[in-house]
């Protein structure tokens, strides 16, 4: 009997959990994804999804953002919206580094509001191409977009925001639509943003991004190493000595 009062607790709570999560209220209010692009063709993805919650869900979405089992397919059914997910996925190869973190709670009388933040990377999301020396012509490549779809395809929620931060020394050759704001960060590269229910479905980004010599010498020995792995050190300490020998050799006659 004394082992029975325990367990009928533990049920008697986890009932109270089931029923207070059958009531739990929330709601998807927006999404602000920002793509950070890199040289090498992927990009890092950070997306702050808006939510409201209701006051009497106040506890729960408490409880549940202290879980740490919680994965996104959890969350999803936590929130009611298959909004909880990336918007930006290689259909091939999807993402990789994926992280949740649910922030905290803003209250605001009968109602609060809170982000729910994912990260992660993906790859291939351009298309390179080299078309001078020490130039590189970039294309974005939209089929990766995982967005609300209207009747002609992917499109923003009118309180979604998508942002594309260039390359760093990149110039824009083309682009459509056009943003909705330009900004600098620093000088050397440039934030695309996007909002209003701005249709996707026929979006066009290509922009070229001019090399440094470091970044053409960096890139070069980069691509030896992943083509011959160690040996590539081996090459290059051989084609030093062979230099030195020359000049040595040369000194002396």
């Amino acid at each position: 009997m004394r082992h029975a009062v325990p367990a009928l607790l533990v049920a008697m709570l986890v009932a109270i959990a089931l029923v207070a999560q059958v009531h739990a209220s929330y709601a998807v209010k927006g999404i602000n994804t920002t793509v950070y692009l890199n040289r090498n063709a992927s990009a890092y993805v950070k997306e702050a999804i808006n939510i409201t919650v209701s006051n009497s869900s106040f506890v729960q979405y408490t409880i549940d953002r202290s879980s740490v089992n919680l994965n996104i397919s959890a969350w999803q059914n936590l929130i009611g919206s298959k909004q909880i997910s990336p918007t930006i996925i290689n259909p091939k190869a999807g993402i990789y580094g994926f992280n949740l973190l649910p922030g905290p709670l803003a209250k605001n009388g009968s109602a609060g509001t809170a982000d729910i933040y994912l990260t992660y990377y993906v790859s291939n999301i351009t298309t390179a191409n080299q078309i001078a020396p020490r130039k590189i012509m970039y294309t974005f490549n939209s089929s990766f977009w995982n967005f609300n779809v209207g009747a002609s395809g992917a499109i923003l929620n009118p309180n979604d925001t998508l942002n594309i931060v260039l390359i760093n020394n990149s110039k824009v050759i083309s682009v459509y639509p056009l943003p909705d704001s330009t900004y600098a960060i620093g000088n050397r590269s440039i934030s695309l943003s996007w909002y209003n229910a701005e249709p996707l479905y026929n979006f066009k980004l290509v922009f070229d991004v001019q090399l440094t010599l470091t970044q053409e010498i960096t890139g070069f020995f980069s691509a030896v190493y992943s083509q011959l792995g160690i040996f590539s050190y081996i090459i290059i300490a051989v084609a030093i000595a062979a230099i030195l020998l020359y000049t040595y050799m040369k000194a002396r006659a």
